[in-house]
């Protein structure tokens, strides 16, 4: 049962054996407030029978006291089984997702949008904690303490209490039917949130562009659109849902009619005393309104599904896995006969094949879309390729844990991902532990200390979310630094020096000169002044390996590298 709640509803283990006491905290809660209708039926019973006894009086207070003392016991035991255990499933859930999305490939990643899994981690993690403190323990615990409370009806008197019950199973079958529908309008209403999520991101992240194009006024509208979408999707599923879930309980209150006929009819015939019918309808009156209730919790269960699967579905993702004992021999990349494709029928590489050697500078060249980046990433396992196979000294980089084999490898990449830190801890995310002195020296090396100085504490300066307060050329300077800090054998460099100018990017190569020595160094340009003194050159042209060779080689076969260096020399005469 454990394992089947585990799967149902999104829990870990310790979530579903804490969704089993809070629906057992609620059966108890339940029954507990039938303990006055219970006292009241025999204070009822002595007045009719002609007065109270004396020595029933103290049984009547001393069983109000503990009614009440019950009472309160058990609606403390129900909020902490359901509220204080449900916090803590909450961040169980989070954390496991994080956790989760962590080991995934990138290739997950190119395929949702943040907005998405930002969701999923937040919004939807809010829905289930709101399933589990208000809807789910409830509805069960209302359905077990209904079941027992109909075999002491049925014990009392079969009649009355099929009079009562016939109700609830009808009630439960309608809102249950309704599932499926329920389930079409709340994702239409999900996916609906995601797009205007979406739209609201863009147009923070690209307010400038837009400003600058005189088209705020036009995207605006079409955010308006979104957002009518939304409410119009939200007010909808609120309506699928009332649709099934107000008859239900407006034939749930049948029963007290049903329970009223049928007791007159059995009163007027000789075959029901007065004090059980008027039992039986303080009974129901006090019955129907925990079970209507439970029609809306059940309702809100079944629109839950929704957020439970978008769960599920990231937990269920296979993961990039493999052995952490990780010993190359050398550091030489080595691509034999890769195929790799983002989308299926999409080849990106096709049959690529070259060697990165250690203590040597290989750069991968050629036309944007073919297959660069993509080339770097699979050497360091942000994807798995499709065909072929990637060896770190020997070592099928498919066969190594992730982070084991990132711990080899020092990326500078075109695209910098900063963090809203200060520049030193952003700067010392290259190597977890390093001293300030260490990360100061990286800095340096970098050309860090040209900006830093007009930052208002230096390296203690906050720099904004991904590092908004700096230009582009600073933000590449401090990944470079990282890159040095870490001073791992193999560095992969994807247009490191793109964002700079002249003076610092002559400044940055020689750090870069120092931090390439006797390591395995692939680099991706598109400027061939950058790769004039390489080892080997890869020229990948439409996903195949159209040339390789050293600088002077390609350059005296006169191909598509040589005509690469032609061009550029040409556009750098070019002028207004």
């Amino acid at each position: 049962m454990i394992g089947k709640l585990m799967r149902k509803y999104a829990l870990s283990r310790q979530g579903a054996k804490d969704l089993v006491k809070a629906t057992a905290a609620c059966v108890l809660f339940n029954l507990s407030l039938m303990l006055p209708a219970g006292l009241l039926y025999l204070l009822v019973r002595d007045l009719m029978a002609g007065g109270i006894p004396a020595e029933h009086v103290w049984v009547f207070g001393v069983g109000c006291v503990a009614a009440l003392a019950l009472i309160a016991l058990t609606t403390c035991i129900q909020y902490n089984a359901t509220y204080f255990a449900t916090y803590k499933e909450s961040a169980v859930r989070r954390i496991t997702l994080a956790e989760k999305l962590r080991k995934l490939p990138l290739s997950y990643f190119g395929k949702k949008d943040l907005s998405d899994l930002t969701t999923a981690i937040m919004s939807d993690c809010t829905v289930l904690e709101q399933s589990f403190s208000h809807w789910i323990p409830e509805f069960f615990g209302s359905i077990l303490s209904t079941v027992v409370i109909a075999v002491c009806l049925f014990a009392f008197d079969w009649r009355l209490a099929l009079a009562a019950l016939w109700v609830l199973p009808v009630s439960l079958a309608i809102v249950a039917c309704s599932k499926r529908v329920q389930l079409s309008f709340m994702r239409r209403q999900t996916q609906a949130k995601l797009t205007l999520a979406d739209g609201i991101q863009e147009c923070i992240e690209g307010a400038r562009d837009l400003r600058a194009n005189n088209a705020e006024e036009a995207y605006l509208a079409g955010l308006d659109t979104k957002i009518r979408r939304a409410e119009r999707c939200q007010i909808g599923s609120e309506l699928g849902m009332a649709m099934f879930v107000v008859p239900a309980q407006m034939l749930l209150k049948l029963g007290i009619v049903t329970v009223a006929l049928t007791g007159s009819i059995l009163l007027a015939a000789g075959t029901l005393d007065a004090l059980t019918f008027f039992l039986y309808l303080m009974l129901v009156s006090r019955l129907y309104d925990p079970l209507s209730t439970s029609l809306q919790n059940l309702a809100a269960i079944n629109s839950v599904q929704v957020n439970i699967d978008r769960m599920n579905e990231i937990a269920d993702h296979p993961v990039q896995s493999g052995t952490t004992d990780f010993h190359p021999d050398g550091y030489d990349i080595c691509f034999d006969h890769v195929g790799f494709a983002y989308r299926e029928g999409e080849s990106v590489l096709k049959d690529v094949s070259f060697t990165a050697r250690q203590g040597q500078v290989t750069a991968l060249i050629g036309p944007s879309g073919g297959g660069k980046s993509t080339a770097a990433k699979l050497a360091a396992r942000f994807w798995d390729a499709g065909a072929g196979k990637i060896t770190l000294g020997g070592v099928d980089v498919a066969s190594v844990d992730p982070e084991t084999l990132l711990s080899a490898y020092a990326i500078v990449f075109q695209d910098v991902t900063l963090f809203d830190n200060t520049v030193l801890e952003n700067i010392r995310v290259g190597r977890k532990g390093a001293t300030d002195e260490e990360v100061l020296a990286a800095a340096r090396e970098a050309r860090c200390d040209e900006f830093v100085a007009r930052l208002p504490d230096g390296y203690h300066t906050t720099i904004g979310e991904n590092g908004s307060e700096l230009s582009g050329g600073e933000r590449q300077r401090i990944s470079i630094a990282r890159a040095l800090l870490k001073d791992a054998p193999v560095i992969l460099l994807d247009e490191a020096t793109a964002s700079l100018d002249a003076e610092n990017e002559t400044l940055i190569q020689q750090a870069i000169s120092r931090l390439v020595k006797n390591k395995t160094v692939l680099i991706i340009a598109h400027r061939m002044r950058t790769v004039a003194g390489v080892d080997r050159l890869v020229l990948l042209k439409d996903g195949v390996v159209a040339e390789q060779g050293t600088p002077a080689q390609l350059e005296a076969q006169g191909g598509g590298y040589a005509r690469m260096r032609a061009l550029q020399a040409e556009s750098g005469e070019w002028s207004l």
